[in-house]
């Protein structure tokens, strides 16, 4: 490690710690045992980075944030887990990302180019996908997974083993204790969807063709008074080859704590309700 200039004199690094000689780190930050960081990234002032920590190129880490701490689980004893994140991410002041536990995959794993705002909390074995949002104060319990691209409001509080679909948004305040399925909208405690993202779709540069599709796909499984399976069932037969549909199939398989359903918005309801 030849990055000493770029580290303050008061950080702690432990000497198990492997930096990239780009890395910097700020005043008052403890760097633990076997962490790795790549090219690039800054770590600011009081700032803790937990044993087993694996920090991707050009991240940024703000004053107050702390990754890879022992999971807030009962039923850990100390077992060497590990926190995993990649490229460009942006973690905000206060942010807690904690390490996996033995009884899952061992690994809390976060993708790229992820924005973690002020006071998000990513649990013990969650699985982050690339270009999410997490908005200030939203919280993952344990084992929740958010796939790519998705948005999580200020304030949202997701149940364990949940899973939020690609491409999808949660509003603020939201307690979510249903999987979310891909590209929708949902809202409210507890979370409904309530349609399409189309904005967030269009914003993704999808094609109209391709909206089509996933418009299609979504009738079918919210508006065709079909099972969850029959749903399923039907979008194979009717949009062969679709990958948005393929996307919504492989979800409702693997579903583990059952869809939310569709609440249709009444015209006396405001926005904000």
């Amino acid at each position: 490690m030849n990055n000493k200039t770029l580290i303050h004199p008061t950080a702690i690094i432990h000497p198990g710690a492997e930096l990239d000689t780009s890395v910097k780190v700020g005043p008052y930050s403890i760097i633990g045992d076997k962490v790795k960081v790549g090219k690039d990234t800054w770590i600011g002032p009081h700032v803790v980075v937990s044993d087993r920590t694996t920090i991707g190129d050009s991240c940024k880490l703000f004053q107050f944030s702390s990754v890879g701490a022992p999971p807030q689980d009962l039923a850990y004893k100390g077992e060497e887990t590990e926190t995993i994140l990649g490229n460009n991410n942006v973690i905000r002041e206060f942010v807690t990302i904690h390490a996996g536990t033995a009884k899952d995959t061992g690994r809390t794993v976060c993708g790229s180019n992820i924005l973690f705002m002020n006071y998000v909390h990513v649990a013990h074995d969650c699985n982050i996908g690339d270009g999410v949002i997490l908005a200030n104060a939203a919280t993952l319990a344990g084992h929740v997974t958010v796939e790519e691209k998705a948005i999580v409001g200020g304030l949202v509080a997701v149940h364990q083993f949940v899973r939020i679909g690609a491409f999808c948004i949660i509003g603020g305040a939201s307690a979510v204790s249903k999987d979310i399925p891909p590209y929708v909208m949902a809202v409210g405690n507890r979370a409904h969807v309530y349609g399409l993202n189309r904005i967030g779709l269009k914003r993704q540069n999808i094609p109209k063709e391709e909206i089509k599709e996933i418009k299609e796909a979504y009738n079918i499984i919210f508006r065709s008074q079909l099972s969850i399976k029959d749903a399923a069932k039907k979008l194979e037969d009717e949009l062969q080859g679709s990958k948005h549909a393929q996307r919504f199939i492989e979800f409702i398989e693997n579903a583990t704590r059952g869809i939310a359903k569709e609440r249709l918005k009444k015209d006396s309801e405001t926005q904000e309700d």
